[in-house]
């Protein structure tokens, strides 16, 4: 668990960064303008707002549960060629060179970074499009659907951290706990607290950064664990339905040794 609080954590402090993404998306299904967002986000009520996030969370996960179980066919792949962890390495590895460059951009030194494909922007476009017309509370879940569409490197860093868990449901959990550290500001931008996100904004993308960074250390490193794994909680559900108390088909060398005494 100590990886999806570190998540939580990190997301947290960068949630301004997704307020400056995500604002005009906000703007998009409240049907106002980038100067209306106040007026127009507190009029469609909480229905709508709950729904833009309820499909990010959606959206979040199902790409989480996805880079996860790519990691765990990464681990096995690593695991033939006798490395061990490989997902996390590789995980860690990216995660640091985007934080480096992000501080690098924030220094005034120009990295290229990748944008996106254009027929990628142009396909996000035209379904966003189509559901223009729609009620305000369809419209606003499948903007959040589509969010994981977007060209954004903060998100796609911890679907990179997600993938490095090696396990879908790690990577399903990494991206409940970064949808959870976004939660309160595309809140507050929803109720027309966006102003907040200005200064908060200016001064948090470095310490996001490095929050990165260090994140994709602790990966390659092999000091974050989720000890999530789907066996795992299929093991728990047994547990559970059994009365609470493991059972043990077949006993362990240490059980087997005593019985022989």
């Amino acid at each position: 668990m100590t990886l999806a609080l570190a998540v939580l954590l990190a997301s947290l402090v960068g949630s301004p960064h997704c307020a400056g993404m995500c604002g005009g998306f906000v703007c998009f299904y409240a049907g106002g303008s980038a100067g209306t967002a106040g007026r127009a986000s507190a009029g469609v009520g909480g229905w709508a707002h709950t729904a833009y996030n309820g499909g990010r969370l959606f959206s979040y996960v199902a790409l989480g549960t996805l880079a996860g179980a790519a990691g765990a066919g990464l681990d096995a792949a690593g695991r033939l060629a006798g490395l061990s962890r490989l997902a996390a390495i590789v995980a860690g590895t990216l995660m640091v060179g985007w934080g480096v460059s992000r501080l690098g951009v924030l220094g005034g030194i120009r990295v290229p970074m990748p944008g996106g494909s254009a027929s990628a922007r142009a396909a996000l476009g035209g379904l966003l499009a189509r559901a223009r017309g729609r009620p305000p509370v369809v419209r606003a879940a499948a903007t959040g659907l589509l969010t994981t569409l977007l060209p954004c490197g903060w998100l796609y860093a911890f679907v990179v951290t997600a993938a490095g868990t090696g396990s879908a449901a790690g990577g399903a959990l990494v991206m409940l706990a970064f949808w959870a550290g976004t939660l309160p500001m595309l809140v507050a931008v929803g109720v027309g607290a966006h102003r907040l996100a200005g200064p908060l904004g200016r001064r948090l993308p470095a310490a996001s950064a490095i929050f990165v960074v260090a994140l994709g250390l602790l990966s390659i490193a092999g000091k974050l664990r989720t000890d999530i794994t789907l066996p795992a909680l299929l093991q728990q559900a047994s547990d559970a339905a059994s009365g609470g108390e493991p059972v043990n088909a077949v006993p362990s060398s240490r059980e087997a040794s005593h019985a022989g005494h």
